[in-house]
């Protein structure tokens, strides 16, 4: 469900106090969650994936930036200031020139129709409203453009997916994240048509590629 411009703010300025705090962090927590529960090579996939122009919503950190190709043109956006100075030192020690800045996934600081490639990896998951950041992530591409996610999402197994909405609320209260969101549902009417998709550790984990139809 979309939400309103005011809560949507509260709930990004929450969540930016949360990653400029866990910033110095984040590396080795989402490191140690990919390796024994979500699985490796998410990113590798992502970015695989990712045709000509490119941008990346919540680039965080920038763990993904070493997975690009070197030819491809590269722009990110965080709400984290903090994440973003970690992901611009990342940068300059591979020697890749990237367009990062400080931005809300909600309003893309960027023209319709600038990109080839959306990539968001493990990140809608705390994005407050997905309705409005898929529309944004539609409208920022162009014709024939691709979007390439990957997230954790609701499980396929009911236990786990009860131990999941069990977790959420706490996550959600304390870091904003949601355990049982499917952005897989909602790309449809957002004019994407999904080309390639699979789901993995239970369903929990879920990658997919899209084409912007409309």
């Amino acid at each position: 469900m979309s939400l309103s411009d005011s809560d949507r703010e509260e709930q990004n300025a929450f969540r930016r106090r949360i990653w400029d705090r866990d910033a110095a962090k984040y590396d080795e927590q989402i490191g140690f969650c990919e390796r024994r529960i979500l699985g490796e090579g998410h990113r590798e996939w992502a970015c695989a994936h990712a045709e000509g122009d490119v941008l990346e919503v919540a680039i965080g950190t920038g763990l993904n930036l070493p997975h690009y190709r070197a030819d491809q043109r590269v722009a990110g956006i965080d709400i984290s200031g903090e994440m973003l100075a970690i992901a611009r030192r990342r940068a300059t020690e591979l020697g890749r020139r990237v367009e990062l800045q400080e931005g809300d996934a909600h309003r893309l600081p960027f023209g319709d129709g600038s990109f080839d490639t959306v990539v968001c990896t493990l990140s809608l998951c705390n994005i407050p409203d997905t309705d409005r950041a898929l529309s944004e992530m539609h409208r920022v591409l162009r014709p024939d453009g691709r979007l390439v996610l990957v997230d954790h999402v609701a499980s396929t197994s009911t236990p786990l997916r009860w131990l999941q909405k069990l977790i959420e609320v706490g996550s959600l209260r304390f870091l904003g994240d949601h355990m049982t969101r499917r952005p897989a549902d909602q790309l449809e009417r957002h004019g994407f048509r999904i080309t390639e998709q699979e789901r993995f550790r239970a369903g929990i984990v879920e990658r997919l590629v899209a084409a912007k139809t409309a």
